[in-house]
């Protein structure tokens, strides 16, 4: 017998908005079986959201896992706050209480150097866009090194990083969370307070000048930047 997931996840888009709300039904009724199912759904992605914005420092000091459980334990206190639908809402909930997770976390175990708040979160309950950098930096030197030539990824991150803060801020953030988060479009729009004609306009213009950047720094001119859906 499917599971109230499985069935969300099928083809048939009438059966999958008739289960969609059902789920959001037996939620709002207290039932956190449905609450854990929908969490355990989404759990790859959010993974990836963890695997991208893990502050560098704390990459094999802290497990992703131990994050993800502590963003479970928060959603559950706020369970009666959930939206009324799953897509887009509900995902973009999720991730809300987990980059608020991830960022007191990093604050608890890098001390008080770490930017504030309020610098933190600069774009629509996203990241720094220095961050962001960073972190795009840091993935990207990791797909186009081998482990052996850690000192080569060490210095291809450095050009990477100072060449995205080139970028518009918000093509950073976008590129960020379609690429390597792998955000649909209706999400990243609605994360960035877009509408989702102009998300789509400014993931592809953002992952034309990535494009444009690897090309620039020599030796990369061959990686692919084609979309990850």
């Amino acid at each position: 017998m499917k599971t109230g997931i499985e069935q969300l996840d099928s083809k048939s888009e009438d059966a999958s908005t008739a289960e969609s709300a059902r789920l959001i039904s037996r939620i709002k009724n207290g039932s956190r079986e449905a609450f854990a199912s929908l969490f355990s759904h989404f759990k790859p992605r959010l993974w990836r959201f963890v695997n991208l914005r893990l502050h560098r420092q704390l990459r094999g000091r802290v497990d992703p896992e131990d994050v993800l459980q502590e963003c479970w334990l928060r959603a559950v206190t706020r369970m009666d706050y959930f939206p009324d639908t799953v897509s887009p809402a509900g995902f973009i909930w999720f991730r809300m209480i987990l980059t608020q997770t991830l960022i007191d976390l990093q604050r608890r175990h890098l001390g008080a150097e770490k930017r504030s708040a309020g610098r933190e979160l600069s774009l629509q309950r996203s990241w720094n866009s220095d961050e962001t950098s960073s972190s795009m930096a840091f993935q990207l030197s990791a797909q186009l090194t081998s482990p052996s030539g850690a000192l080569a990824r060490a210095e291809l991150a450095q050009q990477l990083e100072v060449a995205l803060q080139g970028l518009d801020e918000t093509d950073r953030e976008v590129l960020a969370i379609r690429h390597f988060e792998e955000l649909t479009n209706a999400e990243a729009a609605m994360t960035l307070n877009l509408s989702e004609q102009a998300a789509s306009k400014r993931y592809v213009r953002a992952l034309r000048r990535l494009k444009g950047i690897l090309e620039a720094i020599p030796g990369l001119s061959g990686f692919g930047t084609g979309h990850p859906h």
